[in-house]
């Protein structure tokens, strides 16, 4: 059998995590590279206005992220523990439930996204100007989203059931995909908003066939089999309370957004909502390579959790938070440095580009601490600590940021705004390491 995933409790830890964490960090630092790109795009093929009305998607696309996360990072972690626990028949249902659920979450979510789009734009931040741009992209997506679902689902599935490489293949073609089609779509075709939107749709379902036929092999070690897909209540319990914190954190994540972007086009305009919308993108390169060391990092502490080899799973949460401090500081340094001409890659708006490179130099001041943030909610999620997982999601995403999105802006207008994220991610850090050093006592002393 293909996949094994026995050694996930026997080899070296430092190999192991550069064959599972290399191959995340890839693709998600492609899947970054494909986000910019795709601004790049429709900042010069569109103009401001596309890029405002991209920001303001923002936080649809965090529900839409939220509900993939809730089955997918449950279903992969518990599929990591499952592995680990040598029960191979319900690592193999875990596999079957996670597409059921992903096929009838999806169809739900866009009959409701369908009948409520306009009103759903418009409490998302987007103003008048902006709501043709955000809604020609949205109207072609949802009818590609079962697609979009099935494919970051089953990526989550493939790097859990010992095969990150092709997660990391299925990551990367579908941003080349999507890199030739975009400028055909946007430049050639004329297609604007709704071309960006088709060849994203376009290029993962090109990719879920190279996913699925992975599945199909029975030479796999887990693939499909006959009598997974039926859903099993405690298949669904389990997955979504693991898929719990991931879940409140993109949705979380999506409720700030929405007050940020209101916030930023009453004090600033949608001019300083597409400024947010730049930065973000910058900023979201590496959080996403963040992402891909965590998720390189969860299928060998869920499988040695699981095994009771405790050491293991320490010393992979130790290497782990050293590279995503690295990473962090990195990111901080080219932000703080190079702002000009990280905004000069999206638009030639001087406006635009003053208010972007402002509030960029802010927003980065507590990107150093953000690997510290996401290793160790990503650790929770890893060992079944579900509560804490949430909590950790909630801190940053609602408790600490949403009254400094209130207070901060009514004493220092747009640069309370851009204030607010890092004096709340500097907070949350600080309550992250003090749990986590708490609970990793704790774990020593009882195991």
């Amino acid at each position: 059998m293909n996949n094994n995933p026995k050694k996930l409790g026997t080899e070296k830890i430092s190999r192991l995590l550069i064959s599972y964490a290399l191959p995340s960090i890839i693709a998600s630092t492609v899947m970054s590279v494909f986000n910019i790109v795709d601004s790049i795009f429709i900042g010069h093929g569109v103009g401001t206005l596309g890029l405002s009305g991209l920001a303001i998607l923002m936080p649809f696309m965090n529900i839409m992220v939220a509900f993939s996360s809730l089955v997918a990072v449950g279903g992969a972690n518990l599929m990591s523990i499952r592995l680990g626990q040598k029960d191979y028949y319900s690592a193999n249902m875990i596999l079957g439930n996670v597409v059921t659920l992903s096929i009838i979450y999806a169809t739900l979510l866009n009959i409701v996204c369908y009948i409520f789009l306009n009103k759903i734009l418009v409490f998302c931040g987007a103003s008048a100007e902006t709501l043709p741009y955000a809604r020609d992209f949205m109207q072609v997506f949802l009818a590609g989203n079962i697609f979009t679902q099935l494919f970051f689902n089953l990526n989550a599935m493939l790097r859990s059931s010992v095969a990150p490489q092709k997660a990391m293949i299925a990551t990367v073609g579908m941003v080349i995909i999507v890199i030739i089609l975009n400028p055909i779509f946007i430049f050639k075709l004329k297609m604007g908003m709704r071309g960006s939107a088709l060849a994203t749709v376009l290029s993962q379902a090109i990719m879920l066939c190279y996913q699925l036929h992975h599945f199909f092999n029975k030479k796999n070690f887990i693939h499909f089999q006959k009598g997974i897909f039926g859903l099993r209540r405690s298949i669904i319990v389990k997955v979504m309370s693991v898929g719990l914190s991931p879940f409140f954190m993109n949705f979380t994540a999506c409720i700030v957004v929405i007050l940020i972007t209101n916030s930023l086009t009453r004090y600033g305009g949608d001019l300083a909502v597409g400024a947010y919308g730049i930065i973000n993108r910058f900023l979201f390169l590496f959080v996403m390579v963040v992402i891909g060391l965590m998720q390189g990092m969860q299928p060998i502490v869920g499988y040695n959790y699981g095994a009771k080899l405790y050491t293991r799973a320490f010393k992979t949460l130790k290497i782990s938070l050293l590279f995503g401090t690295l990473i962090s500081i990195t990111g901080f340094l080219i932000g703080e440095i190079m702002p000009n001409i990280i905004t000069s890659m999206f638009t030639t708006d001087r406006e635009l580009m003053s208010i972007s490179i402002s509030g960029m130099r802010i927003m980065m001041l507590a990107v150093p601490l953000l690997g510290i943030q996401v290793i160790s909610t990503g650790f929770f999620q890893s060992i079944g600590y579900v509560k804490t997982a949430v909590f950790l999601s909630l801190l940053r995403q609602l408790i600490l940021i949403v009254p400094a999105l209130i207070f901060l802006p009514m004493l220092f207008g747009l640069k309370g705004i851009w204030m607010s994220i890092p004096i709340s991610d500097t907070l949350a850090t600080v309550i992250s390491v003090t749990l986590l050093g708490y609970n990793c006592m704790r774990l020593r002393k009882s195991n």
